[in-house]
């Protein structure tokens, strides 16, 4: 089959097997598995090219994610440029306690910046691979997804000129404000919320990490986290209030709080650099069920909202992909309806493994700086004992690396 070009202004209806909305990892990587087995497809994205490849958002991929990238012919450069991560460390009560989870498991994680691996992707896609994929859209709609013609619709901002795109399936790819979940009629499926009752301010540093893993501190003047993502570039949280203004967070400001809530006996100073991401969010996650509805698929975070507590939502994202882009293949290309047909229990199963670890892991986070001795008191018992116990430490190791849903 052949691919559009990738710009076409022509306002004729067009025709694709599969429409996926959105250029994300999801539903890039859906549309590399579909352009391996020759299935055509069109990727429609709201923002340009240059955008999706800068954005920054996550970085932390687990072991059996990047070996599913792998098989499908999309991890080269992250295996030769992703760094391996190996242990991790927890500061409490002002000391410092190494947890090595590849020693207990012999698995580990790779930091792999979220922005490289799209560009990865898309460059995959559409420049080696041949999918056609129109940037910079407008005022993106979906039809007749309970019918077996549904098509989206779009406006080209260059022309003006709206085009209509019919197919057989479509993938809702397009994130939380994305159009795809607003897509689905009242009562067709179940959403379900859990709000965490904190924030995090997340901060891009323009300064070497000040630590060789990845450092969780929990204090009583709440969370801070620090996350390499690059030898010049550092991802740092900080527990703040929901809805607080990133401009109550001057840098002398952050740089206090870090200092103060990661420090401990032996740790390395702080490398302060220029702050070039500051923003709030709010603790939150989701969940659709069931991820579908007639002809329409939903992916990553369309579906399903983790909160960036444990580091789960690209993983997820690849785990939809990765089921929904084989199933997609498997009924368009051998008539074979069962990957779709049982697509949303398949990713559900994981999803909410995910989100119970999650909630588990939001109470050791911030229970010390929760204002209750009662809860402070459990959260630090909690610690020790994952901290002294083997088989404690290999349970939460084995979450931490997404293993037992992997099971």
């Amino acid at each position: 089959m052949t691919s559009l070009p990738h710009h076409s202004n022509s306002g004729a209806a067009q025709r694709f097997p599969v429409v996926i909305v959105g250029a994300g990892p999801a539903g890039l990587t859906i549309g590399n598995i579909l352009r391996a087995a020759d299935v055509d497809c069109l990727v429609l994205e709201t923002e340009s090219r240059e955008f999706i490849e800068r954005r920054p958002r996550a970085g932390v991929l687990e072991e059996w994610a990047v070996r599913g990238l792998d098989r499908r012919g999309l991890a080269a450069n992250l295996l030769a440029r992703g760094q391996v991560h190996t242990e991790c460390e927890f500061r409490f009560a002002g000391r410092r306690h190494r947890f090595g989870y590849a020693e207990l498991t012999g698995y580990h994680h790779y930091v792999y910046p979220q922005p490289l691996l799209v560009t990865d992707l898309v460059r995959e896609y559409a420049d080696v691979r041949g999918g056609a994929i129109r940037f910079g859209l407008r005022d993106v709609e979906l039809h007749d997804l309970d019918s077996d013609r549904p098509s989206v619709s779009y406006t080209d901002p260059g022309s003006g000129r709206r085009h209509t795109v019919h197919c057989d399936f479509v993938a809702g790819c397009d994130g939380a404000r994305g159009v795809s979940r607003d897509a689905l009629p009242p009562g067709s499926a179940r959403v379900s919320r859990h709000d965490y009752g904190i924030g995090w301010l997340a901060l891009l540093a323009e300064a070497p990490p000040s630590n060789d893993c990845v450092v969780f501190g929990m204090h009583p003047r709440g969370f801070a986290g620090h996350m390499a993502r690059s030898p010049e570039v550092t991802r740092y949280y900080l527990q703040c209030p929901p809805g607080d203004d990133p401009e109550n967070w001057s840098h002398a400001r952050v740089w206090s709080e870090l200092r103060q809530r990661l420090g401990a006996a032996g740790a390395p100073r702080l490398t302060e650099g220029r702050l070039i991401e500051k923003r709030v969010l709010d603790m939150h996650s989701y969940v659709v069920e069931p991820m579908t509805y007639g002809r329409l698929f939903l992916a990553g975070d369309a579906a399903h909202l983790t909160a960036p507590i444990a580091a789960k939502g690209m993983n997820l994202a690849l785990h939809d992909a990765f089921l929904l882009g084989d199933a997609l293949v498997g009924r368009l290309a051998k008539g074979d309806r069962s990957g779709l047909d049982g697509y949303s229990a398949a990713c559900l199963s994981r999803v909410w493994d995910y989100q119970e670890f999650s909630q588990w892991l939001s109470e050791m986070y911030h229970g010390v700086s929760s204002g209750d001795p009662h809860r402070a008191g459990t959260t630090l018992a909690r610690l020790r004992r994952l901290l002294g116990s083997p088989s404690a430490g290999l349970a939460f190791a084995e979450q931490y690396l997404g293993m037992t849903a992997h099971r």
